[in-house]
């Protein structure tokens, strides 16, 4: 099992953009906040790499923890760090999913498309913004 935590305000993943080459071929490209954010976690991942990557069908568990609004009244705050008010705005947690994979692969695991469960994956509120994420071999 690998488990690690990624601090800072977390980043789903955006939708790609297109662009055009000098040539005029059509690419597709991350937007820079994903892209950026991919790399942050990919560094952080990096610190907990092993000999080989991992080859084996994966359950990838991530826990989002979002920023409170500041808009929330003290009732709101409190029943958010309680974890009874939880977020259910965009950005969707398959958004945040999809940003942790691309950010895992060749650095954790071989393709993302080993991932074969997501564990107790969510996203909550909390006054320290972050992703937990737990990596575990299914045997």
């Amino acid at each position: 099992m690998i488990e690690f935590i990624v601090y800072g305000e977390p980043v789903a993943q955006g939708r790609p953009r297109a662009g055009k080459t000098k040539s005029g071929d059509v690419v597709m490209y991350d937007p820079g906040k994903s892209k950026n954010y991919k790399k942050y976690v990919s560094a952080v991942a990096s610190q907990y790499k092993p000999r080989e990557l991992i080859e084996s069908p994966v359950s990838l568990t991530v826990k989002v923890y979002r920023p409170i609004p500041k808009s929330f009244s003290k009732a709101d705050k409190y029943k958010a760090l309680q974890g009874v008010l939880r977020p259910k705005s965009k950005p969707d947690l398959s958004n945040y999913i999809k940003g942790v994979e691309d950010a895992l692969e060749g650095i954790l695991v071989r393709n993302d498309s080993q991932v074969v469960d997501y564990g107790e994956s969510g996203k909550w509120y909390s006054d320290d913004p972050r992703i937990e994420i737990v990596l575990e071999v299914v045997v």
